[in-house]
């Protein structure tokens, strides 16, 4: 049993609840990175071809934008499934493992966007390799 220092019970902890505002999080912070690439792919396209990783930076960008999308989709759906009923949590499991995978793949694809990306800006551009 849990000792709580101001005394009670354990409270019941609604799985669904947790689950739903989790998902949440994660989604808001999906659209906080997709508008960021956004903004990203038009600053490439505003240095034009000129800019020494366009195509890559440009397909780079497309490809974590279209897993954004993929895994925003994802997530509303495993968000409107309830987790308390057993016969969604295999489901359920399986499409948080194929979020999670598509949220791992979106991080390493901005890893390297943002290693392309650093040639122009701050202290990349002073410096002379």
């Amino acid at each position: 049993m849990l000792y709580y220092p101001y005394g009670g019970s354990t409270p019941n902890l609604n799985m669904n609840l947790y689950a739903t505002k989790k998902t949440a999080a994660e989604g808001m912070l999906d659209i906080a990175l997709f508008l960021a690439n956004i903004t990203h792919m038009k600053t490439v396209i505003e240095q034009g071809a000129g800019y020494r990783y366009y195509a890559a930076v440009l397909t780079l960008i497309s490809f974590s934008l279209a897993l954004q999308i993929v895994a925003g989709v994802l997530i509303i759906i495993i968000a409107r499934r309830d987790l308390n009923e057993e016969a969604n949590q295999k489901q359920l499991d399986s499409l948080n493992n194929k979020a999670t995978l598509a949220i791992f793949l979106i991080f390493i694809t901005n890893i390297f966007i943002s290693v392309l990306g650093m040639e122009r800006t701050g202290l990349f551009a002073r410096m002379h390799f």
